[in-house]
C-alpha cells in the first residue's frame, strides 16, 4: 500500500513539473511579439481571397498567383520566412484576422479612417482609381450620381460598396468581383463600382464581355497590408520590405508584369 502511495505521489510530482514546464514554454511564446513568433515558426500566414484577379487568383493550372500574392511572397522572403496563404471570402477576411487565422491580409485592402481605428496598415503600396461599370447597353447611368435608386452589385464590406451607397444605390450583396460582373452582364444589376485595374484585367481576359466604364473618381484609393493592432514590429518590418522592393526594382518588376505600369504612383 505504501509503495502504491509513493508511486502516485511521484506521478503527481512529474505531472505538476511537466505542466509547469509547458506553462512556462507557452508564456515564453506569448511574451514574444508577433514578428518574433513568425520568425520562430518560420512561416507568416497571409489572408487573401484567391478570387480577385489580377490581385489574387488561381491560374489555369490551379496555382494561387496574382499581384498581391507575388508582393506577399516577396515580403515573406525578405522577412526570412515562408508565406502560407489562407484563402478567405472578402466578407469574412477581417473576422479571420481578428480570430488570428492569419497574421496579416494582403488583398488590396483600402486604407480608411474607420478601419484605421481598429487595424494597423503598412505604407500604401497600391494607388488606383475606382470606376463605375455598367452594361454596354446602358445609356442612363453616366455618372456616379446616376446610381441613385439603381442596383449596384458590391461586396458588403468594401470601399466600393460605400461609394455606391453614398450615391444612393441599392446594394446587391455579392461574394466577389467576378460575381458582381456576372450579375451586371446578365442585367440582374445595373452597375458595379470597383477598381479600374481589375476592370482592365477583366476586359483583357474577356474582351467580349458586355460591360463598359462610364465614370472614374479623380481621387485614387490607397491600399495597404492590414494587421491587428499593436504589432508595430511586424508593421515596421513589412514597411521596410516594401521600401526595399521599390528601391531595388523588384516591386516595379511585379507591377509591370500584371499592369504594365508602376501602380504605387
Amino acid at each position: 500500500m505504501k509503495k502504491i502511495s509513493v508511486f502516485v505521489a511521484f506521478s503527481l510530482l512529474v505531472s505538476i513539473a511537466l505542466t509547469a514546464c509547458g506553462t512556462t514554454q507557452n508564456q515564453a511564446v506569448e511574451s514574444k511579439n508577433l514578428l518574433e513568433q513568425i520568425k520562430a515558426n518560420g512561416t507568416v500566414k497571409i489572408g487573401t481571397e484567391g478570387t480577385y484577379p489580377p490581385f489574387t487568383f488561381h491560374d489555369a493550372s490551379g496555382k494561387l498567383t496574382g499581384f498581391d500574392v507575388e508582393i506577399a511572397e516577396e515580403v515573406a522572403n525578405r522577412l526570412g520566412v515562408k508565406p502560407e496563404f489562407v484563402e478567405t471570402q472578402w466578407d469574412g477576411i477581417f473576422a479571420g484576422l481578428d480570430s488570428k487565422r492569419f497574421d496579416m491580409i494582403v488583398n488590396q485592402v483600402g486604407i480608411r479612417p474607420d478601419r484605421q481605428e481598429k487595424y494597423d496598415f503598412s505604407d500604401p503600396y497600391i494607388l488606383s482609381k475606382p470606376v463605375l461599370i455598367v452594361h454596354k447597353d446602358n445609356e442612363t447611368i453616366k455618372t456616379f450620381a446616376d446610381l441613385k435608386g439603381k442596383k449596384a452589385a458590391q461586396t458588403l464590406t468594401s470601399n466600393f460598396k460605400d461609394i455606391a451607397a453614398s450615391n444612393g444605390a441599392e446594394i446587391v450583396g455579392v461574394e466577389g468581383f467576378n460575381q458582381s460582373i456576372d450579375l451586371l452582364a446578365s442585367k440582374r444589376a445595373d452597375a458595379v463600382v470597383n477598381d479600374g485595374l481589375s476592370f482592365l484585367d477583366f476586359k483583357k481576359q474577356q474582351p467580349d464581355s458586355p460591360i463598359k466604364v462610364v465614370a472614374e473618381l479623380d481621387e485614387p484609393a490607397k491600399s495597404g497590408v492590414m494587421f491587428r493592432k499593436d504589432n508595430k514590429e511586424l508593421v515596421e518590418a513589412v514597411n521596410k520590405a516594401l521600401s526595399d522592393m521599390k528601391k531595388d526594382g523588384k516591386y516595379e518588376s511585379i507591377s509591370q508584369k500584371y499592369f504594365g505600369t508602376d501602380v504605387s504612383k
